[in-house]
């Protein structure tokens, strides 16, 4: 069975499809996050329970831990294991080592790439989507779902997708490392130069216009409305090919 996709209209009128992520692909990206984090947490406990005590056969012979032991051992320990996804997925933009594994990251209904706020919002649900147990509530969600979506993405307005080459392509040029510009408006400007000769004079420059006036900040709109296409055009290579 096809996967089922979400269809999204670019501002050039191209209509972009993206692949909805199943349950494999969704569980299959939890349980290497969940070793990668298991893994990091107990590393961390290991090494620093090792530390405090000694050598782990000190561990059950004294009765009472140092009192920097919880500090500096047990607290991080837990901030690693239960803030794994949230920080990650705001580092990495949607993704985590898992996901990239499985091919597959988390978007927006839009397609773009959530905020901080959505995805913090996306992981305290999932105090919920884990009841009662082994993410039971998330999973039977995910498979009853038309877009196979858990609480937390319902909560968030997210979608988890399959984040193949050709995605890559269609929605995800990401911007250049040097340019401060957020992926979605990247992909935007480059499919916009792509057909920029395809479409009618005033629609590539009211287009072009209204991308402008999105991405470079150092223009008032008075001063975007002032420009020709071919200015507006030089402006936007500028912020996709900020070296060139």
């Amino acid at each position: 069975m096809a996967a089922p996709q979400v269809t999204l209209q670019s501002i050039t009128g191209v209509d972009i499809e993206l692949r909805i992520a199943g349950v494999g692909s969704r569980s299959y990206a939890f349980v290497i996050d969940w070793h990668i984090r298991a893994m990091l947490a107990f590393s961390w406990w290991a090494v620093g329970t090792a530390l405090s005590f000694g050598g782990f056969t000190s561990l059950f012979n004294d009765d009472a831990a140092p009192s920097s032991y919880y500090l500096w051992v047990v607290m991080p320990t837990a901030v690693i294991y239960f803030f794994y996804h949230p920080v990650l997925e705001v580092l990495m933009r949607g993704s985590t080592p898992g996901k990239r594994m499985a091919g597959v990251r988390i978007v927006t209904r839009t397609g773009d790439i959530p905020n901080a706020g959505a995805l913090m919002i996306r992981n305290l649900f999932r105090l919920i989507d884990a009841l009662p147990f082994a993410y039971l509530v998330g999973l039977i969600a995910t498979m009853f779902t038309a877009q196979h979506v858990r609480i937390g993405d319902i909560a968030a307005g997210t979608l988890l997708i399959l984040d193949g080459k050709e995605h890559d392509v269609s929605l995800a040029r990401l911007a250049p490392a040097n340019s401060s510009l957020d992926p979605r408006a990247a992909d935007l400007i480059h499919e916009l130069l792509e057909r920029w000769w395809e479409l009618e004079y005033p629609t590539r420059r009211e287009l072009a216009r209204s991308l402008v006036a999105r991405t470079d900040k150092s223009l008032s709109p008075e001063q975007v409305g002032q420009l020709d296409a071919n200015e507006l055009r030089a402006r936007l290579e500028a912020l996709v090919n900020p070296t060139s």
